[in-house]
């Protein structure tokens, strides 16, 4: 079964925007063709995140997860 990586990464936000004024990267491995909400669960996991309800927006081939309640916003792909 062949795998790929798929790099994320959450920072801060400020009036809205992506602020950088910290920054988390990583990568998760999935199999390849995962859909995006296997993507999506595998990111909020290794990030603390599950269970967080977050606004999702697609931009071009990166998915931007916006936790609710929290300035940070975290950027997949």
């Amino acid at each position: 079964m062949r795998t790929e990586t798929i790099p994320f990464e959450m920072t801060d936000t400020f009036g809205g925007e992506a602020n950088y004024a910290w920054v988390r990267r990583g990568v998760v491995e999935l199999k390849e063709g995962a859909s995006d909400l296997a993507l999506v669960r595998a990111v909020k996991r290794a990030l603390g995140l599950e269970g967080v309800r977050c606004t999702r927006r697609e931009c071009g081939g990166i998915i931007e997860l916006r936790p609710v309640g929290a300035c940070v916003v975290v950027f997949i792909g």
